[in-house]
């Protein structure tokens, strides 16, 4: 660690032998063949969007590569040797999935194509055939498009109506209303276990056991906090679980949707065609048993393996490891930011936050910001609404700039967002501060 860092820290109001001793190994970013690219004219690639999707070890890239050369075949259907290995490989992917997150029965597990998918699914499901007109939605100001556009898809086809946990000034959510607005009206409370952009850690067993005691069925959109912290389903008591495996060191292409086996059996199937039948008949068809019931057609097969290797990988590390690693970048970058005049940090202080920091800064729009921390310093972050447009227009602004962590970040690349924040301002601030003082 540079003593530009230590010096950072120190300013900051950090002991850095602290710091040092909550960090990962940063040997292990050799795992990730991707750190050895260059990008920008052959600046080392600073990689800050994993809140967006994480870069693969390669163990889950030999993973994936091994099976297409050894295993491959379609599963559970083939009476031959390549089709028994490519379904044994997928039932232990469930099975490593179930355990990761604390789940009781392996097929409680879905495979999906992603979270959007799995709260589709739910939407689709679950809500086409348990809502009704004058029911009512739960959602939160928070909420990813995801968790927003479906039940604004179903609301529209039965007739329910939305209604939103609004924000505190600090951008966590204002609990204080949640009891006002549950009602016997209320049939499902769906909300984002770590927001996507303030970075904000929501309550979630307290929630569900509110939700419940209001008789509502709850779902948690926990695309962002499975890969990061300690998850167990059951200790949640939620109903549905939804999270993808690009953003867990995975592949794109799969996710899962978690589901109590007394909801995912009264739930007729979202999608119909092969594997989620038992017997098909010219003027009908029976179902399958869980989880076949809602895996219609082929399912992604090596994404699957692909993430049963990426929480191999996981483990191996610690999530307990990686959380403390994540919570020590956040909270120096928070610091580091906090210094920067005219910069405008997103969501609460480091202590109620996940890995990341959002910011938005007067006079530079987002995407100006990240072109320049690209092309100048090979700092890639986010720049956008991030699938949160209602957030943002609740924030005041349109567009926000996103710096995201995970195990293979350092502080020394935090060091250099900050250099990068510093060098915009320096481009775009002067001329806007000469424009103010020429106001009467």
């Amino acid at each position: 660690m540079s003593s530009t860092t230590d010096t950072n820290l120190e300013s900051a109001g950090l002991e850095a032998t602290d710091r040092k001793g909550a960090l990962l190994d940063p040997a292990l970013r050799n795992d990730f063949p991707i750190f050895g690219t260059e990008i920008a004219g052959g600046l080392p690639l600073v990689f800050l969007d994993s809140a967006a999707s994480t870069q693969r070890p390669a163990a889950v890239i030999d993973a994936i590569s091994h099976v297409y050369q050894h295993d491959y075949a379609n599963v559970h259907r083939g009476i031959h040797t390549l089709s028994e290995r490519s379904t044994e490989l997928y039932e232990q992917a469930r099975e490593k999935v179930r355990a990761f997150i604390g789940a009781e029965r392996a097929h409680e597990v879905l495979f999906t194509q992603g979270t959007t998918g799995s709260i589709n699914c739910i939407a689709r499901s679950w809500g086409d055939a348990n809502l009704h007109a004058g029911d009512e939605i739960l959602l939160t100001v928070m909420e990813h498009h995801s968790n927003l556009v479906p039940w604004q898809q179903t609301a529209k086809r039965t007739g329910a109506r939305l209604r939103h946990l609004p924000l505190t000034g600090d951008g966590q959510l204002d609990l204080e209303t949640l009891d006002g607005l549950l009602s016997e009206r209320t049939r499902l409370v769906a909300f984002t276990a770590v927001s996507n952009v303030l970075g904000t850690i929501n309550p979630v067993a307290e929630m569900v056991h509110r939700a419940h005691a209001a008789g509502a069925v709850v779902l948690v959109d926990a695309a962002q906090s499975v890969p990061h912290m300690r998850t167990d389903v059951r200790q949640w008591n939620a109903d549905f679980v939804a999270f993808s495996g690009h953003k867990m060191l995975g592949p794109s292409g799969v996710g899962v949707l978690y589901g109590k086996e007394s909801l995912l059996d009264a739930m007729p199937p979202f999608l119909g065609g092969g594997s989620m039948i038992d017997q098909v008949r010219l003027d009908g068809f029976t179902p399958a048993e869980l989880p076949a019931k809602f895996e219609a057609g082929t399912p992604p097969i090596v994404p699957a393996i692909g993430m049963s290797a990426a929480i191999d990988y996981l483990n191996r590390i610690g999530i307990d490891s990686i959380g403390t690693h994540e919570q020590a970048l956040t909270r120096y970058a928070y610091e580091q930011m906090q210094a920067i005049d005219g910069l405008r940090i997103l969501g609460p202080t480091p202590e109620h936050r996940a890995g990341l920091v959002s910011f938005a800064f007067e006079q530079v729009h987002a995407h100006e910001f990240a072109q320049v921390l690209n092309d100048r310093f090979g700092i890639a972050v986010r720049a956008g609404h991030h699938c949160t447009q209602p957030l943002h227009a609740q924030l005041g602004i349109t567009a926000s700039t996103r710096a995201s962590f995970y195990l293979y970040n350092t502080l020394e690349e935090v060091d250099q967002l900050i250099e990068g924040i510093r060098t915009v301002q320096a481009m775009f601030a002067p001329q806007g501060r000469k424009r103010r003082k020429r106001r009467p």
